[in-house]
């Protein structure tokens, strides 16, 4: 019976890797040199999820290819490049999807974070998606105050949860990720 249940485990997590972060792109801004370029891809490269990073020097853009089945922290992304000395100019993240359902200004769970879809028409995902946060700290003070006229939930100003949409008792103070295709 033991054997049965931890078979059957193992499926379960199989099947629910199917809703998972395949890569991104990070765009880099402030790098000037060669060294900043290795202290950045030096940082990245110690994420726990990331498997491999092809760099593109000339626009300062690293893509990292994810582990299969690894949680992926999007926020870790950013703290790994602000701890080499530079910030995020934009991150594109894709995703794998199947049939996942997202209406405008409105929160999606997807491989263990909730995403909030804006400036999106209501469609059904499937296969891989281009998805570019664009919360603060991944955009410039220009894009966020843009993107900011696109919602009414404070989630966006706050990056966390909020009582505008807390949703099966999830906390406040939840992460709250927001994206746009």
């Amino acid at each position: 019976m033991k054997i049965v249940s931890i078979i059957l485990l193992a499926l379960g997590l199989s099947f629910g890797a199917n809703a998972q972060f395949k890569k991104a792109s990070v765009h880099a801004t402030g790098l000037t040199c060669a060294m900043c370029s290795k202290a950045t891809y030096e940082a990245l490269e110690s994420l726990p999820f990331v498997d491999k990073i092809d760099t593109d020097l000339d626009n300062t853009t690293f893509v990292l290819i994810f582990k299969t089945g690894v949680p992926v922290s999007i926020d870790a992304i950013k703290d790994k490049v602000e701890d080499a000395g530079f910030s995020v100019g934009k991150l594109v993240m894709t995703a794998s999807f199947d049939g996942v359902s997202v209406q405008n200004d409105a929160h999606v769970p997807f491989a263990g974070s909730t995403l909030h879809f804006m400036d999106v028409k209501n469609q059904v995902l499937s296969g891989d998606k281009d998805l570019t946060v664009i919360d603060k700290d991944f955009v410039s003070a220009k894009q966020f105050k843009k993107f900011s006229t696109e919602t009414t939930m404070a989630c966006y100003k706050t990056g966390m949860m909020g009582d505008c949409c807390k949703s099966d008792g999830a906390a406040a103070s939840k992460r709250i990720y927001h994206v746009t295709i």
